[in-house]
């Protein structure tokens, strides 16, 4: 008459099972069902940039971007920083590639320092590689180390390497390191 059922017994197949893989990717809010996609790689975010008019007094700190157009009296630290013509920056200059057309009176340490050749920097260049163009104001040494970002600490063992001095109202040759 009645017999047991074996739908829930150990091994026994559901009668879902054999529903096609699509039923049981993720639904979306309007109930259609929609296969699941890998997250795409989020964009890099467009670089800060502070205007010709802006005056900023303080440090500026970033895992980013920046384009300054006018001036800062502080310290800048970002990953790529561009000086643009109109800007002027008093303090150090800390960044991955340092970008400089503008005017610069501190230190400067990067990995990757081009001085193009409206440039006028006024202190000492921590660099891993440099650029200088032709027509470039650079009154300082140079000094070439392999983590300039470090703030100058060497490994242990290590010792320094000797600053190059350098002075060049118009540089006429471009520098490579």
């Amino acid at each position: 008459m009645f017999s047991k059922s074996k739908i829930n017994e150990p091994g026994h197949n559901k009668p879902d099972e054999g529903k096609t893989a699509a039923m049981d990717a993720p639904k979306s809010p309007a109930g259609d069902y929609k296969p699941a996609t890998p997250a795409a790689p989020k964009a890099k975010p467009p670089a800060s940039v502070l205007s010709q008019d802006l005056h900023v007094t303080g440090n500026i700190k970033t895992t980013g971007d920046i384009q300054v157009e006018g001036t800062v009296e502080g310290d800048i630290r970002a990953h790529l920083l561009t000086i643009g013509e109109s800007a002027t920056i008093k303090g150090e200059v800390i960044a991955d590639d340092v970008v400089v057309n503008g005017r610069i009176v501190g230190r400067v340490r990067g990995l990757k320092v081009r001085l193009t050749a409206t440039a006028r920097v006024e202190g000492d260049i921590i660099h891993k590689t440099i650029a200088i163009e032709s027509g470039a104001h650079f009154e300082g040494s140079v000094q070439r180390q392999d983590d300039p970002l470090n703030g100058g600490r060497a490994k242990p063992g290590q010792q320094p390497q000797a600053a190059a001095p350098a002075a060049a109202s118009s540089s006429s040759a471009s520098q490579q390191g």
